[in-house]
């Protein structure tokens, strides 16, 4: 048995996609399947602010495509949002502040569609926390978990809307979050009766340090594959 670190990566089929958008543009992805078994649920990543270096190998969730295909069963789908860069390559596009994406993150649902990815879940952290709320309200997602949410251009409008949807809402706010800590979360939360809250003692909002990455992993899992909760530590 050995430990899982922050370097490890465990077997899956991983492939480089590409997403169409409405309006045109090609964006670059990664899709992580299970090794062996077709998966059991599907993890469609947003990741936080590309103009602050955010990206789809921030590392919450490059660790989540490293890991939860293996030991949960799900699928992990990355992809850059337009203008934003990565080992993968570049989206084609100019960053939009978080209007424009809307079509990056309908083009994400319909490439798990097509593709007939189950249960599809929205992860999104920070900045992508804002996209899930304001454009995931789609029939195809299951639910939505927020890393971090700064709740800054999601508006309470979007909240409401959110109520309305009837989805599944978790919101994993850091103790020492820089904007949005879990006192003022759960008071803004309150708008959306399905919404939960969890306060993570001790964390900051970029999730620096393998404790906090196993919280928020074991976190999503625990909601979306719960038979494989808690994840184990280690592997053989």
């Amino acid at each position: 048995m050995g430990e899982i670190r922050a370097s490890t990566v465990l077997p899956a089929r991983r492939t480089d996609i590409e997403l169409r958008t409405a309006d045109g543009l090609t964006l670059v992805g990664e899709l992580a399947l299970p090794e062996d078994r077709p998966p059991v649920a599907t993890l469609i990543c947003l990741h936080p602010l590309p103009t602050h270096g955010g990206m789809m190998d921030s590392h919450v969730l490059r660790k989540a495509s490293y890991r939860l295909p293996a030991l949960a069963g799900l699928a992990v789908l990355r992809f850059n949002t337009r203008g934003t860069s990565s080992d993968r390559g570049t989206s084609e596009g100019e960053f939009g502040g978080g209007d424009s994406e809307r079509y990056d993150v309908a083009a994400a649902l319909e490439y798990a569609e097509y593709h007939d990815l189950p249960r599809a879940w929205l992860l999104g952290w920070s900045f992508g926390t804002e996209l899930a709320l304001k454009w995931g309200r789609d029939p195809l997602v299951e639910g939505a978990i927020l890393l971090s949410p700064p709740l800054h251009r999601a508006t309470d409008a979007d909240l409401d809307a959110w109520a309305e949807f009837g989805r599944p809402l978790v919101a994993l706010v850091p103790e020492h979050d820089d904007y949005l800590k879990p006192a003022e979360a759960r008071e803004r939360f309150k708008r959306v009766p399905q919404a939960e809250v969890v306060a993570v003692d001790d964390a900051k909002h970029l999730w620096v340090g393998e404790p906090y990455v196993r919280i928020v992993l074991n976190e999503i899992v625990r909601r979306v594959a719960p038979e494989t909760y808690p994840l184990p530590t280690e592997v053989e």
